[in-house]
């Protein structure tokens, strides 16, 4: 069962807003009286007493507290930035398993929490962001990959992994290699729009139906993992329930925001492994 936390986060906010109010209107005004009729009808008050009557109730007194600090990270985190930790490689060697980034909520417009609905235009994602988005298939997980298709785009995927976009293949140079999972990898250095950053190649895997192209609609975008041959990206979703010209394609709803920052590595999440800050940084 997923954890809606955004919708959690809403109906805490309302509930605790709900009892402050409360309080505001009417228990305190009931409270200032009760202590205004005590007051009159002694020569000399008790403080225990005017403080007992005065005391707020207990569901009260928490509500108060918790309001502005949930308040806070409702703003926040709806339309400024949301924290998110890096679960896969699918993004190596930009991204790692076990770091934590931030993403600009307000890069590609300001939504509605919940319901996602944006409300003010602010840009649209350019090709070479790194972008967190809502899983067509499954709109509860969220998934980060790079920006390869604008709308409009016809982007093509070779048998040789070579990368084309309106039939114009993507730069890309060779600057070293690694240990791959079936043999060597290869990381290159790619300029997809603004964005120079590297991608990483598995010289032994082919995951892609060679030479295949695709289009993409309008108010959708297209999106691969720099771990080019290890990536759940649009290159292989595939659904019964979503029409095939949309398959692999990202509607601008999904979007949550733009990846811009790296802010802590912790890979193993254990006290014999503590978090390490060598990865901190911009994201290319």
């Amino acid at each position: 069962m997923s954890l809606n936390f955004p919708l959690l986060l809403v109906i805490a906010v309302f509930v605790c807003g709900l009892l402050a109010l409360l309080d505001l209107l009417f228990l305190a005004p009931r409270r200032r009286a009760a202590i205004a009729s005590y007051q009159g009808s002694v020569s000399q008050p008790e403080a225990v007493v005017v403080e007992k009557l005065n005391k707020e109730p207990l569901l009260v007194e928490y509500g108060k507290s918790f309001f502005p600090v949930l308040f806070i990270v409702l703003v926040l985190r709806s339309f400024l930035v949301e924290p998110f930790q890096i679960p896969s490689g699918s993004m190596k060697p930009t991204l790692d398993v076990g770091d934590f980034i931030l993403v600009n909520k307000f890069s590609y417009g300001i939504r509605l929490p919940v319901i996602d609905k944006k409300i003010i235009e602010v840009g649209d994602p350019q090709r070479g962001d790194v972008m967190v988005f809502r899983y067509p298939s499954d709109p509860n997980v969220n998934y980060i990959k790079r920006v390869v298709g604008l709308p409009g785009d016809t982007v093509r995927y070779t048998a040789d992994k070579r990368l084309l976009v309106n039939g114009e293949s993507i730069a890309e140079q060779l600057v070293g290699s690694e240990p791959g999972t079936l043999g060597s990898a290869e990381l290159y250095k790619e300029k997809l729009g603004a964005a120079e950053h590297l991608i990483r190649k598995e010289m032994s895997r082919y995951r892609a139906t060679p030479d295949h192209t695709w289009t993409v609609p309008a108010g959708h975008y297209f999106m691969m993992g720099d771990n080019r041959d290890n990536s759940n990206d649009s290159r292989y979703w595939d659904d019964p329930n979503i029409p095939k010209d949309l398959l692999g394609m990202v509607p601008d709803q999904n979007i949550v925001g733009k990846a811009f920052a790296v802010w802590m590595s912790w890979p193993e999440p254990k006290l014999s492994h503590l978090p390490n800050f060598s990865r901190v940084g911009l994201i290319k």
